[in-house]
């Protein structure tokens, strides 16, 4: 039991971590562009849509989703399951929102909630993701999607069955994703969200 114990936190840290790394930080830079500064400042994959285009904005989707979905891998490989592993689906995306590589900062958690959800249950990460993709298709919110998307996977999970301890984490990481999109919501409420394709000055905000 203690050598689980180790192995568990370990696997939370390691998590953390692997959703701590940066890559819409790291993709920018190459194109010499602080995504911090210009947009929106986010981190995420929409932002370097905006900035950079399709090209950069993809791969940073893919990264930022497999790490998640990484970290869930490691865990289940090392013996985690139930609310350890629950657990280590949290800590991933609370390391992309609040990277230790950017003074705790980050992204909104929406591609590494994602990841998480792919490899801890497969079935309702795509029913999200296509309820997601119909919204964004019909309103071009991608936050708009990215909030329907997620609460209705939850719902989703709720009325087929899914155990206590997936329902706590799911019900956490929808909080997590309506709390970073808190200003979004703002946004859509008021007529004022970005729709996707709109482009930003690559300049940033600041001098």
């Amino acid at each position: 039991m203690r050598g689980v114990s180790v192995y568990a936190l370990v696997t939370l840290v390691l998590a953390y971590l692997f959703g701590s790394v940066p890559a819409g930080v790291l993709i920018a830079r190459l194109y010499g562009v602080n995504i911090r500064e210009v947009g929106s400042g986010n981190i995420g994959a929409t932002n370097v849509l905006r900035t950079l285009g399709w090209g950069p904005a993809i791969v940073v989707f893919l990264f930022d989703m497999f790490k998640g979905g990484l970290a869930v891998w490691i865990a289940r490989a090392l013996g985690v399951d139930g609310w350890l592993l629950g657990g280590v689906a949290l800590a991933a995306v609370l390391g992309h929102n609040y990277s230790v590589f950017l003074g705790f900062s980050g992204g909104k958690g929406v591609a590494t909630s994602f990841g998480t959800v792919l490899f801890l249950d497969p079935e309702v990460a795509l029913f999200a993701v296509a309820v997601a993709a119909v919204v964004i298709v019909i309103t071009r919110y991608v936050s708009a999607g990215s909030l329907t998307g997620t609460f209705t996977g939850w719902i989703y999970a709720a009325f087929t069955g899914r155990p206590t301890w997936e329902l706590v984490a799911l019900a956490l990481l929808v909080a997590l994703v309506f709390w970073t999109h808190r200003e979004n919501l703002m946004r859509l409420q008021q007529g004022r969200e970005r729709r996707m394709g709109e482009k930003v000055d690559k300049r940033p905000r600041y001098p």
